[in-house]
């Protein structure tokens, strides 16, 4: 009994002795492994970051062509507008200068027809 109870703490003082080798050589890989991902990590977020900021400056710059886009139409619409109301203060004044006109053709017509009364009283006091 005795010696048996030696062969099994020998075999248990092995088995754990392997065992502490297994999880210090897993460990040990592990380990060279993380060490490896940090690097792989790194080298990844600098990647991403890059990506990033790439992303980045493409969409500044379709916020700026669209600003200035924009802008341009704001401006072309402010002209047009401007436009539209020197047109409708030209009609105003077309319409003023037509009825103007009318009433000039109007006096000049009763001046003729003063002119010919006119005329006619003179005809008719040469006569007489």
């Amino acid at each position: 009994m005795g010696n048996e109870r030696k062969k099994i703490l020998v075999g248990l003082f092995v088995a754990m002795f392997l065992g502490i080798a297994v999880y210090f050589k897993l460990w040990s890989i592990d380990y060279a492994i993380s060490s490896d991902d940090t690097e792989l990590l790194r080298r990844q977020f600098d990647l991403a970051n890059r990506d990033a900021l790439d992303e980045s400056a493409e969409w500044r710059m379709k916020y700026d062509e669209e600003t200035e886009r924009a802008a341009k139409c704001d401006k072309e619409l402010i002209e047009f507008k401007q436009k539209v109301e020197d047109a409708a203060s030209v009609n105003q004044q077309l319409v003023m200068l037509q009825k103007e006109n009318l009433a000039l053709v109007e006096r000049m017509e009763s001046l003729e027809k003063e002119l010919n009364s006119a005329k006619l009283k003179c005809r008719s006091q040469r006569i007489n």
